[in-house]
């Protein structure tokens, strides 16, 4: 392949991706057409993999577990939320195809592990998660993605040992991360965000204690969650050091990591773990639990546990996807 033609598929390929970009703002003209230097990030990692003829590698960090609040999920296993993103990025890799005979393949990098003790989540609810999502992309014959987690990297060891070994290893000092986050503005959208998924927990789960010391302890847990979080991002670059970085969460435009939608939310943080899905007669999208059952959803089971809700009086409003 003659290096224009190559460059031409390396934009074509990425803006394929970035019709479901997710971002932290709207308001910019690269919101509708990214700018040279929206791609620039990643047309080199596009014509790496052109070169050699392989499908395009991109990883994941996302699928970890579901959220311990009862208010925003439906229970502690995948469900409807989790298979309909899953069919999504399945079918961003046959887009690809289409357009690139070697496809695409998608590398999700599951965190469970790595935070479960900071959120409230048993590990043993972090392997049944993890279980069921191998379960649904076996059902969805979703032969483009694989699971890559902790347990692969330290499997000899204890979960705890894990997390220990991870954090010397790859993590900032606490300090460092505290003061990203009081000075650059993307550090502390991501701390705001992570800040308020965890307080909307532990509110529920901490019934006993008052809000003013749930604040204080969230606030001291989301510093390692994010410094947990770049660990975890440092390591898997390790292991796989030529491929594309998507994100869950909204990214900057012309950020190194790809934010992306996988299924329509009612906020721009949404994802399945945070929340359950509800079908309105045209699509599925995510809110949380107690929202959904305040307007009177009905609750559809699949396999004797519960899927997903159906509303059906008029259509919801939704992130774009």
């Amino acid at each position: 392949m003659d290096s224009t033609k190559s460059k031409m598929l390396d934009e074509q390929i990425l803006k394929c991706v970035f019709r479901y970009r997710r971002l932290l703002s709207e308001t910019e003209l690269c919101a509708k057409e990214p700018c040279p230097m929206c791609l620039a990030p990643h047309l080199a990692k596009i014509q790496f993999f052109i070169k050699q003829q392989k499908p395009i590698h991109f990883i994941l960090p996302a699928f970890p577990a579901k959220s311990p609040n009862p208010f925003k999920v439906l229970g502690p296993m995948p469900d409807m939320g989790e298979r309909v993103a899953l069919q999504f990025l399945q079918s961003l890799c046959d887009r690809i195809r289409e357009i690139y005979a070697p496809g695409a393949k998608v590398t999700i990098c599951s965190d469970g592990r790595v935070f479960s003790n900071l959120v409230a989540i048993a590990d043993e609810n972090v392997t049944l998660y993890r279980q069921g999502i191998i379960q649904i992309l076996d059902e969805i014959k979703a032969n483009n993605i694989d699971i890559f987690n902790l347990d692969n990297v330290f499997g000899e060891m204890s979960f705890d040992e894990m997390r220990k070994t991870l954090v010397k290893q790859y993590a900032q000092p606490i300090e460092t991360i505290r003061k990203r986050v009081n000075t650059e503005q993307r550090y502390c959208q991501f701390f705001n965000g992570m800040y308020n998924l965890l307080f909307d927990d532990y509110v529920v789960l901490s019934p006993n204690k008052s809000r003013a010391q749930i604040e204080i302890e969230c606030n001291a847990r989301t510093y390692e969650v994010i410094q947990r979080s770049h660990a975890w991002t440092t390591l898997v670059a390790k292991h796989f050091p030529k491929s594309l970085r998507l994100s869950i969460h909204p990214q900057p435009y012309h950020s190194e990591k790809i934010g992306i939608h996988t299924i329509k939310t009612s906020d721009p943080w949404g994802t399945p773990w945070h929340n359950a899905p509800v079908f309105d007669g045209k699509e599925f999208m995510l809110m949380k639990r107690s929202d959904v059952e305040s307007m009177g959803a009905t609750l559809v089971c699949h396999n004797g546990h519960p899927s997903h809700y159906v509303w059906s009086k008029k259509p919801l409003s939704t992130q774009k996807l």
